[in-house]
């Protein structure tokens, strides 16, 4: 009797709980075909109103559906945008760069295209690292700002634009001086000199290409040829004519002069035992 009363009761919560399961999976079922079943516009409304929560994952997943599914529908390119902001906003650069890339190549004539070129400079911006590093994202981004500029002219984020190219400009231009100064510190003239040139050759206008005149003229100093060098502080002159750096430009002219003398005398007295010993009798002569 007991055993059979016992047995019911398990019996009615397993009905129970089997009606509550059902009706649970029913309610899933009509939520998910109801959200299957939202129009563009009301999945981008959710996907702006979890970017508005800074849900940025919820609002990609969002963006995604309305890019996907709804191609040529009027927010489509408002959700690509917004997709690629979302993983701008993780700092996700890499992945954002590649959304806002597919605007610009797939949904050219979106009102989104300049600030889209702008971004996906801005993200191989963010990515640049030290100037003693691998500088590949700089000139990414040095490549992208000017295709941006190239392209809206006018727009107002060109100024900024600029201003974000002679910063990793001159980044460059640390690179190849400070790689110059290891070789010189190494006593690697030729390479030095190397390095110097490339700063002055393509970063003329950073603070840079100072200096790196100055430790080109040195370089050419240690490799003994005075002329170039010489020639190498007379430009800095004209070039410089106020830099804070002509103190040491003095400095270094004396010093060419005094090592090209002090090497002529080497030279005239090597020629003179030369011919001192030319003059000497020959053995068995």
């Amino acid at each position: 009797m007991l055993n059979n009363l016992h047995f019911k009761q398990i019996r009615n919560k397993i009905s129970f709980a089997g009606i509550l399961f059902l009706a649970f999976v029913t309610l899933d079922c009509s939520s998910n075909e109801a959200i299957k079943q939202l129009s563009a516009d009301e999945r981008f409304a959710l996907g702006m109103a979890a970017y508005k929560d800074e849900d940025y994952l919820a609002a990609i997943e969002e963006f995604k559906v309305v890019s996907l599914q709804y191609q040529g529908s009027r927010v489509a390119d408002s959700a690509q945008f917004y997709m690629a902001e979302c993983r701008y906003k993780r700092e996700e650069y890499i992945l954002a760069a590649f959304e806002y890339e597919v605007l610009i190549r797939n949904m050219y004539s979106s009102v989104f295209v300049p600030e889209s070129r702008f971004k996906r400079a801005t993200c191989y911006y963010e990515l640049s690292p030290n100037s003693y590093l691998d500088q590949n994202y700089s000139r990414k981004a040095i490549d992208e700002y000017q295709a941006f500029i190239e392209y809206h002219p006018t727009d107002t984020l060109v100024a900024v634009a600029e201003q974000r190219i002679n910063e990793l400009n001159s980044k460059l231009a640390k690179k190849d001086y400070e790689n110059g100064l290891t070789y010189m510190y190494m006593e690697y003239y030729k390479a030095a000199t190397y390095y110097f040139d490339v700063v002055l050759d393509k970063y003329h206008d950073t603070p840079y290409a100072e200096p790196a005149m100055l430790k080109k003229a040195q370089a050419l100093t240690n490799r003994k040829k005075y002329i170039e060098a010489k020639e190498t502080v007379d430009k800095f002159y004209l070039k410089y004519p106020s830099s804070t750096l002509i103190a040491e430009a003095q400095q270094l002219q004396t010093e060419i002069e005094s090592k090209r003398i002090e090497d002529e005398q080497k030279q005239k007295s090597i020629q003179l035992k030369q011919n001192e010993k030319s003059k000497l009798p020959q053995a068995g002569g």
